[in-house]
C-alpha cells in the first residue's frame, strides 16, 4: 500500500464506522464481516471448538448490532469487537463449564504431553487465509503458527477462562495490560497476576521451542516431504515405514476418545497389528491437507468387499526436528470443514 493512500483509506473507514453505528444495517454487516475470520480464530483459541467459535462470533455480531450506539470511538472498531467477542466467550464458558480430565504425569511422557481435551477440534488452514499474521503490523497480528497449533490450544484449555483471555489478549494479540483490564472489567494488577500464572502453565506443558511465538507460516518443505512419506507408507500398508517417521516418544491421541498410544513399543504394536496386520481393517487411501498450520492427512478406508474408500479419520501431525512427535486423530465428521468428501472411488 502506498503511504499516500493511507489518509483516504482512514477517511473511508471512518465513514463506514459512522454509517454502521448510525444504524445502516447493510453498512454494519459489511463492516463486521471484515473481522469475522480473525474473530473466529480468537474465539477458537478461547473455546477450543470450531463449531462453538462460529456460534459465538455470530452472537458477537448480534451483541454489537444491539449495542452499536455505545461505540464512542475511544478505541478502534476492531478492538471494540474483540472486547465483545471475548466477553461472549467468557459468558459461553460460564454457561457451559468444562474442564479437561486430569492425567497423572509419567516418566515416559514427553514434554508437551498435556492431558487430552475431548472437545478440541482441528481448524482448516483455508479459514486462516487473509488473516493478519505475526509479521504484519503488530496491532493487527492475529495468527502466529505456535498459537494456533493443537499443543498450544490443548494447553490453554487447562487455564481458567479469565487466565485464557488474559494470555490471548496480552501474549497473542499484544494488547497492553491496561487495555486487557478494560476488556475484562478488571485491574492491571489482576491482569498481570493472571498472565504470570498462565505463562507458568505453558512453561510446564509446552515444548521448549513453542514458548517463543513464531511467525505464521505454511508447513515447511521438510514437513510436506514427511507428510508425503506418511501418506505413501499408509497406502503401502508399510508399518515399518510409518514407525521410521516417528520419534521414539511419539504419541497418538483421538479426541474425544480417551484412547492414547504412546512410546515406541506401543506404536509398533498399533501399526503392525491393529492397522496394517493380517486382521487389519482394510486398504487405506490418504489425502494430504493442512490444519492449524500443521501437515494433516485425511484417511479413507476400503473394507473387504466394499467398492469405495470411506472417510475414517483426519490425522494432524506435530513435527519436531524432522520427526513426528504427535498424531492427533479426529473423527470423519470434521471432513466437511476441510472441503473433503466422505467417499473416494476405488481405482
Amino acid at each position: 500500500m502506498r503511504t499516500t493512500d493511507l489518509p483516504q483509506r482512514a477517511t473511508e473507514a471512518s465513514a463506514a464506522v459512522a454509517a454502521a453505528t448510525a444504524g445502516d444495517e447493510a453498512a454494519f454487516g459489511a463492516l463486521v464481516e471484515r473481522y469475522r475470520p480473525e474473530l473466529q480464530v480468537h474465539c477458537y483459541r478461547m473455546l477450543g471448538s470450531l463449531e462453538d467459535s462460529e456460534d459465538v462470533v455470530q452472537e458477537t455480531f448480534l451483541r454489537a448490532w444491539r449495542r452499536r450506539a455505545t461505540y464512542a470511538g475511544r478505541s478502534t472498531f476492531r478492538a471494540w469487537l474483540y472486547r465483545i467477542a471475548t466477553n461472549a466467550c467468557l459468558d459461553h464458558l460460564e454457561r457451559h463449564p468444562r474442564r479437561p480430565p486430569a492425567r497423572a504425569a509419567t516418566a515416559s511422557a514427553p514434554r508437551g504431553a498435556v492431558p487430552e481435551v475431548p472437545w478440541l477440534q482441528p481448524y482448516p488452514d483455508r479459514l486462516l487465509e487473509g488473516i493478519p499474521a505475526a509479521e504484519a503490523e503488530p496491532a493487527a497480528a492475529v495468527v502466529a503458527r505456535e498459537t494456533i497449533e493443537l499443543a498450544f490450544l490443548a494447553t490453554i484449555q487447562h487455564l481458567t477462562p479469565a487466565q485464557r483471555a488474559v494470555l490471548i489478549l496480552r501474549d497473542v494479540l499484544g494488547w497492553s495490560a491496561r487495555d486487557t483490564a478494560a476488556v475484562l472489567d478488571s485491574s492491571v494488577a489482576s491482569v498481570n497476576s493472571s498472565l504470570q500464572r498462565a505463562r507458568a502453565t505453558l512453561k510446564e506443558h509446552l515444548p521448549v521451542r513453542r514458548l517463543d511465538w513464531g511467525p505464521a507460516m505454511e508447513p515447511s518443505d521438510d514437513e510436506r516431504e514427511l507428510l508425503r512419506r506418511y501418506v505413501e507408507a499408509h497406502e503401502r500398508a508399510d508399518a515399518g515405514a510409518v514407525i521410521e517417521l516417528l520419534r521414539a516418544d511419539a504419541r497418538i491421541t483421538m479426541p474425544p476418545d480417551p484412547m492414547r498410544v504412546e512410546g515406541r513399543d506401543a506404536l509398533v504394536a498399533f501399526f503392525a497389528h491393529e492397522i496394517f496386520g493380517p486382521d487389519g481393517p482394510g486398504e487405506f487411501r490418504l489425502v494430504a491437507t493442512q490444519a492449524n498450520r500443521m501437515p494433516a492427512a485425511a484417511n479413507y478406508l476400503r473394507r473387504p468387499g466394499d467398492d469405495r474408500f470411506r472417510a475414517v479419520a483426519l490425522d494432524v501431525l506435530r513435527v519436531e526436528d524432522g520427526a513426528i512427535v504427535e498424531i492427533t486423530v479426529f473423527q470423519p465428521r470434521v471432513f466437511s470443514r476441510f472441503d473433503l468428501p466422505q467417499e473416494l472411488e476405488a481405482p
